[in-house]
């Protein structure tokens, strides 16, 4: 079964807002194992949107319109509606009550242009919004069900997880669904695709493997569509092939990032960590921070961007600097020794590189940095070379930070 995203609204077209509404519509059809056909974007305007309707009603059983909602002259997804399934406004008086009572506790004077959000297409099945005053709306036409919501995020979502999908399930008849997620980290997407190539030649016809790959990470989702009973277990199985085939890569299922699956493990194990930062600026730190409770084992981080800093808080001697320059394994020996006597971390991160666009010598372009993790008896350094993009670097040189901290914790690195 198809379905087709209408996002409305010349916001979106002119990159005035980001279309996240889509993103999240799809992955909840996945969940329920309706095949995503096509996500169209029209402005404000009626003939764009008849078109668009007319378009998905031949690829789709379920069409989900998202935006025009509201009570300006420019929201005019309601009156085209209207005029596309032949229909006629009529007030709701319980939605007009119900505004009207918002809008009192709220200390506000009620508009005669709000009461066109109380107006309802006759020949619809509205679905009453419990977050805002645009209503759902629900047609059939053709064996063909459009569904009409607003275009604000958590009204969307609201009205998609406490409505929508309840009647599209009482409606039709879905396969059972089976997602497997299963992060890596590493190693490129065509590395483990390489890795993968004769697993995947082997899957079932109702097996389907996706490459979803981030910086510095890989997700892999394993997808299992049927009927039968052992659907769960033949999953399973095939989930643990892959996992056994990469080896090292693998670092967990489900879509935990790295900084939470190394806390999980500093929690379990009662030990601590700390970071050293140069060209990521901090990044590492907020990555750890950003998980909450991790106060239980991040004991805090030095941003040590100039050569002073590296010398006077951690340690770094003059001679390093001067005679191998930063982005060197001395340099990052020297900064993790100097992190871990100053914090008495269990563990720590040293990080320096050249993030870009400037710094680049000939034999350090930009892209090239120099990461050591370890302990106070052991210290394990690795050199990388990644992208000529700034922002990128900064996230993928952290990603290998805590990639090469999580092997040196399992005892996978030496």
């Amino acid at each position: 079964m198809n379905a087709t995203v209408i996002t409305i609204g010349d916001e979106i077209l002119i990159g005035q807002i980001v279309d996240t509404n889509s993103a999240w519509i799809g992955q909840k059809f996945s969940e329920l194992g309706v095949k995503l056909y096509e996500i169209i974007s029209v402005g404000d305007d009626a003939v764009q949107i008849k078109e668009a309707l007319n378009r998905a009603r031949t690829s789709s059983s379920i069409v989900i319109m998202t935006g025009g909602l509201g009570p300006t002259k420019d929201d005019i997804t309601k009156k085209t509606l209207v005029e596309y399934f032949n229909s006629e406004l009529v007030l709701n008086e319980e939605v007009w009550e119900r505004m009207k009572q918002i809008f009192e506790k709220r200390g506000l004077k009620v508009l005669e242009m709000n009461r066109s959000q109380a107006m309802i297409p006759k020949d619809c099945t509205m679905l009453p919004n419990q977050r805002g005053t645009a209503q759902g709306m629900w047609f059939e036409k053709e064996k063909v069900v459009f569904i009409s919501m607003p275009g604000v995020p958590h009204e969307m979502k609201h009205l998609m997880e406490s409505q929508v999908l309840p009647k599209l399930k009482e409606k039709f008849s879905f396969p059972q669904i089976i997602h497997s997620t299963i992060m890596t980290a590493g190693a490129g997407e065509s590395v483990i695709a390489n890795m993968l190539s004769d697993f995947e030649n082997q899957l079932p016809e109702n097996f389907k493997l996706a490459y979803l790959p981030d910086l510095g990470t890989v997700k892999l989702r394993l997808t299992a569509s049927g009927d039968t009973k052992e659907l769960n277990e033949e999953a399973q199985a095939q989930k643990e092939k892959m996992k056994a085939i990469l080896g090292n890569y693998f670092y967990s299922e489900g879509e935990e990032k790295l900084e939470k699956v190394i806390g999980s493990m500093l929690i379990e194990r009662n030990e601590t960590v700390s970071c050293a930062e140069s060209c990521t600026g901090g990044y590492i730190a907020h990555l750890f921070t950003s998980v909450p409770g991790s106060s239980k084992y991040f004991e805090g981080g030095i941003v040590s961007y100039s050569y002073d800093v590296k010398e006077k808080l951690l340690g770094v001697k003059n001679a390093t600097l001067n005679n191998v320059g930063a982005v060197s394994e001395e340099c990052v020996r020297e900064m993790l020794q100097g992190l871990l006597k100053t914090t008495f971390t269990t563990y720590g991160i040293a990080v320096s590189g050249i993030a870009g666009p400037d710094g680049a010598t000939t034999d350090k372009p930009v892209g090239t940095v120099w990461i050591a993790v370890g302990s106070s008896t052991n210290i394990v350094a690795r050199k990388f070379q990644f992208f000529p993009s700034r922002m990128e670097n900064i996230r993928v040189f952290s990603n290998a930070a805590l990639n090469l901290l999580r092997l040196f914790i399992q005892g996978k690195l030496s």
